[in-house]
């Protein structure tokens, strides 16, 4: 059985909890054990074999500046040590739970150095559609694995559904859905209360739900990465400028203005979101959705009157909610809904990932 070594890159809400989750596996498992021998944020590393609970004073103590090269060469230690001690066939897994927009770029030469990769960043899957050939051919040519879940729907399985369907055969007609548990709240609670969407819009940030600009969530920007994502899962070679969004900034406060004042500015919402409810009918409410054509090869961002009598219609929270139109369902499609964001169930997601790749090399 294969030795897992983990390095996590991000050490915010998401790696954290991860951290916490893997030290807690680790505690409950005997037979395969998870070893983080690195953990690190866009400037500095810690690198101690075995990295546990303890490792927030650690970090602040002994992490020091770094670069892939020194990553690479701690990890050719820790092989080099089990193969002189002829203990287990050592693996390597690379982790991205940053939100950064560039890091995707080392993954080519992360695997080419022998890592595996597991990511919550969506970037990579939605850079030009080159990068994402030439990522899985990497993939392919060094026999690694690439997981990548969490990166539409946190915990919830709708990557790997859907890729068992196209891979399966199945005839995929539409893909719709309610992509983004922050719009989820939002709309959910505007629909059935009589509050203002600016009222809401801070509630939802005191929950830690929306982007701390949360015109990045109102651009719809996100909900198209996430769509874009699916598409190419069933093969359309599509690129972020093909999907056709609408955005729910006003022209007035979009990004030529500060955050303080769109945060100045924000009960400018109100007048716009309070007409779009005022054309709902009672048994309708406003829902903000991804939907894939596949037939027409068309991918839209939008907000939507939805009625109350179906998946989308009857949303909670800040669930997500994903319907799964194909051949072999017909007119009712396969439902797969669930909570749709929070660092838990996105490391919990991401651990679930890992455990996959595991369980491949054993």
């Amino acid at each position: 059985m294969s030795q897992i070594n983990i390095v996590i890159f991000g050490i915010g809400n998401v790696g954290s909890t991860l951290i916490t989750q893997i030290t807690d596996f680790n505690k409950k498992t005997t037979n395969r054990k998870l070893n983080i021998f690195c953990i690190a944020n866009s400037k500095l590393a810690l690198f101690k074999d075995n990295v546990t609970s303890g490792w927030s004073s650690n970090f602040e103590t002994a992490a020091q500046p770094y670069t892939l090269d020194d990553i690479y060469a701690f990890a050719k230690t820790i092989k080099e040590q089990n193969d002189n001690e002829h203990t287990q066939e050592q693996e390597f897994v690379a982790v991205d739970v940053t939100a950064s927009a560039t890091f995707a770029n080392n993954y080519i030469d992360l695997v080419e150095h022998g890592f595996h990769i597991v990511t919550a960043n969506k970037v990579a899957n939605t850079l030009s559609y080159d990068f994402y050939k030439k990522l899985r051919a990497s993939l392919t040519l060094n026999k690694k694995k690439f997981g990548y879940e969490t990166n539409v729907g946190a915990g919830l399985p709708i990557i790997e559904t859907i890729k068992n369907l196209y891979e399966s055969g199945e005839e995929i007609h539409k893909i719709r859905g309610v992509f983004s548990g922050s719009l989820s709240y939002l709309f959910n609670n505007f629909s059935k209360e009589d509050k203002d969407f600016s009222d809401i819009l801070l509630e939802a940030d005191a929950l830690g739900l929306t982007e701390p600009d949360a015109r990045e969530d109102l651009s719809g920007k996100d909900v198209a990465r996430k769509l874009l994502i699916l598409s190419r899962e069933i093969g359309l070679g599509k690129e972020f400028g093909d999907v056709k969004i609408q955005s729910l900034v006003p022209k007035e406060l979009n990004g030529k203005t500060t955050l303080s004042q769109f945060r100045e500015s924000v009960k400018t919402l109100d007048t716009i979101f309070t007409e779009s409810k005022s054309k709902l009918s009672k048994h309708e409410v406003l829902r903000h959705v991804g939907e894939l054509n596949v037939k027409t090869q068309e991918l839209e961002v939008k907000l939507v009157q939805e009625s109350k009598f179906t998946a989308l219609g009857q949303t909670q929270g800040a669930d997500a909610v994903f319907e799964i139109y194909t051949a072999s369902y017909g007119d009712q499609p396969l439902v797969i809904q669930g909570a749709g964001a929070g660092k838990a169930v996105t490391a919990r997601g991401v651990l679930s990932d890992i455990i996959k790749i595991t369980q491949s090399l054993n």
